[in-house]
C-alpha cells in the first residue's frame, strides 16, 4: 500500500518551469511502442501534451510546484513502469458533495486509459490550463466538472482552499464542491447528461455515503480523502 498524507492547503502556487525529462527522451522508442499497443486496445487514446510536476514544497499552508511539459504517452509509460521517482502527477479533482453529505463519483468509460476506475471529476493539467506560466488547477477542475458531469458553477459552492492528498507518485489537489441538490438528485442530473453525450467520458456515477460504499475500483487516495472528509 502507498503511504498517504492529507494536508489542508490555503493556496496553490504552481508554475510551468520547463526542463528536459531524460526518461521521455531516453526511452522514446519503448514509450512509442507501448502507446501504440495501448491504442490498439483503446483506439480513442490521444497523445496530447500534458504537465507533470518535477519539484514541489509545502511552506506553511501554501503548496508550491514546478511543472514540465511532456506527452501523454510518456506519462502513461512512466506511470506503468514506476519510472523516475522525482516526477509527480499533480492534478486537480472536484469533490462533489450533495446537500445530504454524500459524495458523487464518476465511473470512467471503457474508451479511457482509466476504464472502470471510480473517482471525482479530474484531468491531467495541460497547456490550456496555463495563464502565462501559472498553472491554473482551479480552472482545470471547473472545466473537468463541466465536461464530465454537465454541472455548472452555479450548481455548487467551491469551498476555499484545497485538500492535498500526497500518495506516492500522485498528488491530488482536491477542491470541495458543496452542491445545493442531494447526491441522488445530482446523480440523476449527471446520468441525464451522460445519456445526451455521443461519447461521454464517464460510464456512470456512484453515490458514496460511507465506507460501506467503497469499491475496489476507487484509488486509495480517493478513499483516504473520503474518510478524512467525513471525519473532519
Amino acid at each position: 500500500m502507498t503511504e498517504i498524507a492529507i494536508v489542508p492547503i490555503e493556496r496553490l502556487e504552481l508554475a510551468l518551469v520547463p526542463r528536459p525529462w531524460p526518461f521521455a527522451r531516453d526511452k522514446r522508442a519503448e514509450i512509442d511502442a507501448h502507446f501504440e499497443a495501448l491504442q490498439r486496445a483503446t483506439p480513442a487514446l490521444w497523445n496530447g501534451r500534458v504537465l507533470l510536476l518535477h519539484d514541489h514544497a509545502i511552506t506553511g499552508a501554501v503548496f508550491h510546484g514546478a511543472y514540465l511539459e511532456t506527452d501523454y504517452a510518456s506519462m502513461l509509460a512512466w506511470r506503468e513502469w514506476n519510472a523516475d521517482s522525482g516526477i509527480r502527477n499533480c492534478f486537480g479533482m472536484g469533490a462533489l458533495r450533495g446537500s445530504d453529505g454524500a459524495f458523487v463519483l464518476g465511473v470512467m468509460g471503457a474508451h479511457t486509459a482509466n476504464a472502470g476506475r471510480i473517482y471525482f471529476p479530474a484531468g491531467l493539467p495541460d497547456l490550456s490550463d496555463l495563464d502565462g506560466t501559472r498553472v491554473d488547477l482551479a480552472g482545470n477542475v471547473m472545466r473537468e466538472v463541466a465536461e464530465e458531469t454537465g454541472l455548472a458553477p452555479e450548481d455548487f459552492d467551491a469551498e476555499p482552499g484545497w485538500i492535498t492528498v500526497l500518495a506516492g507518485a500522485r498528488i491530488a489537489q482536491i477542491k470541495l464542491l458543496q452542491a445545493r441538490d442531494t447526491a441522488a438528485a445530482l446523480a440523476a442530473r449527471i446520468r441525464a447528461h451522460l445519456a445526451s453525450e455521443r461519447e461521454p467520458e464517464l460510464a456512470d456515477v456512484r453515490v458514496v455515503r460511507g465506507a460501506a460504499d467503497f469499491d475496489p475500483m476507487m484509488p486509495e487516495f480517493v478513499t483516504a480523502f473520503l474518510t478524512h472528509a467525513w471525519g473532519s
